[in-house]
């Protein structure tokens, strides 16, 4: 893990032993010991610079020469390996984000008319007969009404589910495989938990999900693309408490 790997770097300059604060440039390297010595330096170098390019080099080598002779600490030794942790764990979590948001910018072009076609089926399905729209965008109309309590999130549900694309693809399905699929009620995509919440013992609900309530910008097995809209059929067999 490149956070470990980073704290590993910085351990070992840590616990480095020297003779003294002065810095000396060999012109040559005359021993084994002596190759050793700039091969190990020159190593973590290019490690750090390849893991941390925006470190400041001045500050580095303070520290590093603070470290050996234990004096003039800008941190102290116990906190040292809490705060790179912490450090090196946000640096990773904002590349990710990064990625992240390019990885759904390109999808985004590269799928532009697959979540236009979501979006204008659902215009079009919202205004028929016995559709009703939730506040946050799901669209169901009601098969087969149940009865008794709707599930809590701590609940478990015993469910039958048809997955199908917008153009009647079947993506999953428990019916068709004969085997109801049991499950924590709050597991699935967003569309799917809200809709479970909405339902009763015996209740059948056709559900009609938006791509921001389902996968978003990614990809899902060979049907589902990036910004697909998802159709369901749920039918809830029992919740288990």
């Amino acid at each position: 893990m490149r956070v470990l790997k980073n704290l590993a770097i910085i351990t070992v300059l840590g616990t480095m032993v020297s003779c003294g604060n002065q810095v000396k440039n060999a012109s040559s390297l005359e021993t084994e010991i002596d190759s050793a010595s700039y091969a190990l330096g020159m190593d973590m170098a290019l490690k750090v610079k390849a893991n941390f390019d925006k470190a400041d080099t001045d500050l580095f080598l303070q520290g590093y020469r603070n470290g050996i002779d234990s004096t003039n600490l800008l941190i102290e030794e116990k906190d040292l390996n809490n705060f790179l942790r912490v450090f090196f764990q946000k640096q990773q979590a904002e590349k990710m984000k990064e990625q992240q948001a390019k990885a759904e910018k390109d999808a985004l072009i590269k799928f532009a008319d697959n979540k236009k076609a979501g979006e204008e089926f659902l215009a079009l399905n919202k205004v028929k007969d016995g559709i009703e729209t939730t506040e946050s965008g799901l669209q169901y109309i009601v098969l087969k009404e149940g009865k008794g309590e709707n599930i809590k999130p701590t609940d478990k549900v015993k469910i039958h589910y048809h997955g199908t694309t917008i153009d009647g693809e079947v993506f999953d399905s428990t019916v068709d495989r004969k085997s109801p699929y049991t499950s924590n009620a709050n597991v699935f995509v967003p569309g799917f938990n809200e809709a479970l919440s909405l339902m009763k013992v015996g209740s059948k609900y056709k559900v009609f999900i938006p791509q921001e309530l389902a996968y978003g910008a990614q990809q899902r097995g060979q049907l589902i693309k990036p910004f697909s809209t998802l159709v369901f059929e749920i039918e809830m067999l029992e919740i288990i408490k």
